[in-house]
């Protein structure tokens, strides 16, 4: 195989990620030209205060640049509607009593489909043009061995996936030590404010450490109550109800307080050193990597058939 153009860091600015940009900006990881962040536009505040940090005190000094893409505002296109709004995984209340979920595509809009543009424009080849055979990015994502079964190729050919923390056989225990030793423990989870993949821990912080992104995600949880905003506009609201909490009641009125087993098992130990699941009890996930989103394979683009 030919060697890549370009070694690239998807930067998702969470533990796993944050860890690799250090390994590679200490010389651990060497080769890595570039990082790219895909923005939502409705990340967490201590998300963005974290990115600005490390690019500041990290990456510029090691002279990797960390570019920020975005394919539009997540929250303010589903209340538009004039917008074509990719589908968030809601918790869905069907009329009979029956639950479900909406199909999930705000991965494949708003975090796959930017990093593919600035990787063809990085390669050359913005879109539409073809990618000659043989001319891709290798692609570093931040998946550890406790969640190698995460760990899946690209699905286009201009893009090779690898997993330096699998090949270091670093655990997200172990990324957190690292994290800790350089003043980064505070490195928080990355995911959208108003992300349906919470669990209560996450929720339960957003309300008691940041109540005014507390306030925003429970008026969006009760403006989305019948679905996006286009589909209601044209005549076609959803049946049931749509809930951000996966108990399918408002927001605010939703049972954050009750605390998991799983939860209450980490509290016993140093939360440091605990094993961190990738999935874990009802629902409470570590956050959200745009290429190892825990619900399934987002749905392919032109992007991605034009490679």
């Amino acid at each position: 195989m030919s060697a890549p153009a370009l070694q690239v860091l998807s930067l998702g600015a969470g533990v796993q990620s944050t860890c690799l940009l250090l390994m590679a900006a200490e010389g651990h990881l060497p080769g890595l030209d570039v990082a790219v962040f895909a923005d939502t536009g409705w990340e967490p505040r201590a998300v963005y205060e974290h990115l600005d940090r490390i690019d500041r005190e990290i990456a510029a000094p090691a002279g990797i640049p960390i570019l920020r893409v975005s394919s539009g505002n997540i929250r303010s296109d589903a209340l538009d509607p004039a917008k074509r709004f990719a589908s968030m995984p809601l918790h869905i209340l069907n009329p009979a009593g029956t639950e479900g979920m909406s199909r999930r595509q705000c991965t494949g809009q708003y975090k796959l489909r930017p990093i593919k543009e600035k990787v063809r424009e990085l390669l050359g080849y913005p879109h539409p043009r073809r990618i000659p055979a043989g001319i891709f990015v290798e692609q570093w994502v931040g998946i550890s061995v406790d969640e190698f079964h995460r760990a899946k190729d690209a699905d286009v050919a201009y893009m090779k996936t690898r997993f330096p923390l699998i090949e270091q056989n670093f655990s997200r225990a172990d990324c957190l030590r690292l994290l800790r030793s350089r003043g980064l423990a505070s490195t928080p989870r990355s995911a959208c404010l108003g992300c349906p993949y919470h669990g209560n821990a996450q929720w339960r912080a957003l309300r008691d450490d940041s109540p005014d992104e507390w306030e925003d995600v429970v008026a969006f949880d009760a403006a989305i109550r019948s679905g996006n905003a286009r589909a209601t506009a044209e005549g076609n609201p959803l049946l049931g109800q749509a809930y951000l909490h996966r108990s399918r009641r408002p927001l605010g009125q939703a049972p954050i307080d009750r605390v998991t087993a799983h939860e209450w098992s980490r509290r016993q130990g140093d939360l440091f050193d605990a094993i961190a699941d990738t999935e874990l009890e009802n629902g409470d996930v570590e956050g959200c990597s745009p290429w190892s989103c825990r619900s399934g394979t987002p749905v392919r683009d032109d992007l991605d058939l034009a490679s």
